[in-house]
C-alpha cells in the first residue's frame, strides 16, 4: 500500500472493471474517417512530443 494513504488512514477500495458498451466498426468509409480525424486529433494535441521524439 501508499504510504501516504497510510497516514491519512484511508482504505484501499476494489472498483468494479469498467466495460465498453459500443464497438465501434472501424471497416469502410465512415471507420476511415474516423481513424484520420483522431489521428489529426493526436498530432495537433501532441505536437511538440512529436517534434521532440523527432529530433533525438
Amino acid at each position: 500500500m501508499n504510504p501516504k494513504i497510510q497516514q491519512l488512514g484511508l482504505q484501499l477500495v476494489q472498483r468494479p472493471k469498467i466495460k465498453p458498451k459500443k464497438q465501434l466498426d472501424l471497416t469502410g468509409a465512415e471507420g476511415q474517417q474516423i481513424v484520420l480525424s483522431e489521428t489529426k486529433l493526436v498530432l495537433r494535441t501532441h505536437a511538440k512530443t512529436f517534434k521532440k521524439l523527432a529530433d533525438m
